[in-house]
């Protein structure tokens, strides 16, 4: 078996701390925050099976428009996503995730009724808790069916989501 060659950048100094960015030659496969950076490089390495080789020059295009969404200068992203790296259930409920328009919200229970698969929310929960693709695949935009903020991995937890979704102006309640 070839080993996939990712490329790794980084992009310090946004509101919500450095993040970490890892690319293949098929789009963006994770974006992680510097303090996980191990964690990241696990996931490259062990679950991936890739060879991994720091490289700003293609991670550039990922990383401007991460840093103008942040700064509120962009509301969706142009660059392709590495879709091949997530798991059949995981892809398949993430790619509805994806298409989560800035600044709305949807429930983990649409989200799996959405895929055809009404009463699996706690698998789409599970699914959105390990994305590998935070911000650019809004699982901040995935809330409880009570209309609360339910669990969020990244940055500092659920005040991240918050500020993400009051930066997207979202109703929330």
């Amino acid at each position: 078996m070839t080993s996939r060659k990712i490329y790794l950048g980084e992009l310090n100094g946004t509101p919500l701390g450095d993040l970490r960015l890892a690319a293949s030659d098929l789009g963006l496969v994770a974006i992680e925050w510097a303090d996980s950076q191990p964690k990241l490089l696990a996931y490259l390495l062990h679950r991936l099976k890739a060879t991994v080789e720091e490289s700003q020059k293609h991670t550039h295009p990922y990383t401007k428009e991460l840093s103008d969404y942040l700064k509120g200068k962009r509301r969706d992203f142009s660059f392709a996503i590495d879709w091949s790296t997530l798991r059949p259930f995981q892809r398949e409920a993430l790619k509805v995730v994806y298409e989560i328009p800035y600044g709305e919200t949807r429930t983990y229970a649409d989200i799996a009724a959405q895929i055809g698969r009404p009463h699996a929310y706690r698998a789409v929960g599970r699914a959105n808790a390990t994305n590998p693709m935070p911000l650019v695949i809004p699982c901040h935009r995935v809330i409880g069916r009570d209309g609360g903020l339910h669990g969020y991995g990244g940055g500092d937890g659920l005040p991240t989501k918050e500020w993400l979704l009051k930066m997207e102006g979202a109703v929330m309640t």
